[in-house]
């Protein structure tokens, strides 16, 4: 796999997927041309164009192991892209063994068309292969928020702690996010993954009127919607479709943070699978490194900027363009790699992540009760008022801290309190089961959102 904006063979494992190596390799993207000249020859043939027998001759040569990638790429620096010299070795081949069948291939098309439909094949690759491990990670954190949609744990706010939640909760919220992302993907594919086929400056002109007539044709035979006109210097439909995946990133990158987080020593409330030799320092023999969450960090950063790359190369000139058209065939690969890097880790970490349930339940109380301030002061503002609970509450918190109390034993010696407040009630609102609204009902909305439609 090739390309200056791609990881080196060394570097690939850390930020990327095997199955998506395999789906941007120099191989697989020149049989995807290939396979868009073979269907080109067959679409012709199909309308009369051009014989049948010279079409099934130009399809038999249209594999990639007759040709050598490293000569297309050498000989692309004089042609400037891939297609025309891959078309000229092409069409020798054909020729040396029938010079009047050499005659009809490529008929009718520019490089333009090939190199763009056989990136859309390469898209639609990519993003099944993509897709099946979305389908993984949402079906495994959907199982972990039924298994701890009972299992209290802090909420954090600006990385503080704020209110008792069902760690359930959290993980609901990162199967539906995925879920999301999902959905956009096919969505972004489903309007963008078309075909290209427009000649020389997107009229058809040299087919005659048959031209939209092998269109047809050819999108079929490449199981392709065939789009309302050529897009050649439009390339909206590719900025929806790398937006998406950079949200993706996104997405696995907030994901992964959370739990790097919470693999914090101070923390330790959740963790990436175990396994020899996972996650060890080269010195420190006791570590136990989020190293799932570190190549998805990694990935997360940089497909940001493969995105901006390709929306910035939207910029085109009139029918054809210069520079921002070629911009997109090492940075599609690029952003693909890195988005399924970012994926693999939260595959990994969806479908082995260990939750400290006890750690949990004791890090609620770290705070000596603080954390349910927010519970008694809307208990208390009932009776007396808003502002002058959250006055009591703030006196009440102050003194708990300075004088490391629990702020339920405070509060129970507190005689404007207790004299409103039952002090069996005042010990039931610091159960943090108590105070977590309708978090069940968000769990089963978020998890019913990942579940298809019927």
């Amino acid at each position: 796999m090739a390309g200056s904006l791609s990881p080196t063979p060394m570097l690939a494992p850390l930020t990327s997927s095997a199955a998506m190596r395999a789906v941007v390799d120099d191989r697989a993207r020149l049989q995807h041309m290939l396979d868009v000249e073979a269907a080109l020859a067959w679409a012709e043939a199909d309308v009369g164009l051009i014989p049948t027998a010279a079409a099934e001759r130009i399809a038999s040569f249209c594999r990639a192991d007759k040709f050598d990638p490293e000569a297309i790429g050498a000989a692309s620096v004089k042609s400037g892209n891939l297609a025309i010299p891959l078309v000229r070795m092409l069409t020798d081949a054909v020729k040396a063994e029938n010079a009047e069948v050499a005659g009809f291939v490529h008929w009718g098309a520019t490089s333009q068309d090939i190199i763009d439909t056989a990136l859309v094949l390469d898209l639609r690759d990519g993003l099944a292969t993509l897709d099946a491990d979305l389908v993984r990670a949402i079906a495994a954190f959907t199982a972990l928020a039924e298994k701890h949609r009972h299992t209290d744990t802090v909420a954090r706010t600006w990385l503080q702690h704020a209110l008792p939640m069902p760690f359930g909760l959290k993980l609901a919220g990162y199967a539906a996010a995925l879920q999301r992302s999902r959905s956009r993907l096919v969505r972004a594919g489903r309007d963008g993954l078309v075909l290209q086929f427009g000649g020389a400056a997107g009229t058809l002109a040299a087919l005659d009127d048959k031209g939209l007539a092998v269109a047809e044709k050819l999108a079929a035979r490449l199981s392709l919607p065939l789009p309302d006109a050529p897009w050649h210097s439009h390339r909206d439909r590719l900025g929806e479709i790398a937006s998406a995946l950079g949200i993706l990133a996104a997405t696995c990158g907030k994901i992964a943070r959370d739990v790097s987080l919470l693999m914090q020593t101070e923390v330790a409330e959740a963790f990436e699978p175990a396994g020899a030799g996972r996650g060890g320092s080269s010195t420190m023999p006791h570590k136990r490194n989020p190293v799932a969450a570190a190549s998805a960090l990694t990935c997360a950063a940089m497909a940001p900027n493969f995105v901006a790359t390709i929306i910035a190369g939207g910029v085109q000139e009139h029918e054809r363009a210069l520079g921002g058209w070629q911009v997109e065939w090492p940075t599609f690969p690029a952003l693909l790699l890195a988005v399924s890097g970012a994926l693999a880790g939260i595959v990994d970490i969806a479908e082995g992540l260990e939750v400290d349930a006890a750690r949990m339940r004791a890090d609620l109380d770290i705070t000596h009760g603080l954390i349910m301030s927010e519970a008694v002061s809307f208990a208390l503002a009932k009776k007396l008022g808003k502002q002058a609970a959250h006055h009591l509450m703030e006196t009440a918190g102050k003194i708990a801290a300075r004088e490391h109390r629990h702020l339920r034993d405070v509060l129970l010696e507190t005689a404007q309190v207790t004299a409103i407040v039952p002090a069996d009630e005042i010990r039931r609102l610091f159960d943090p089961a108590a105070y977590q609204g309708v978090s069940q009902q968000l769990i089963d909305r978020q998890i019913a959102a990942t579940q298809p439609k019927t």
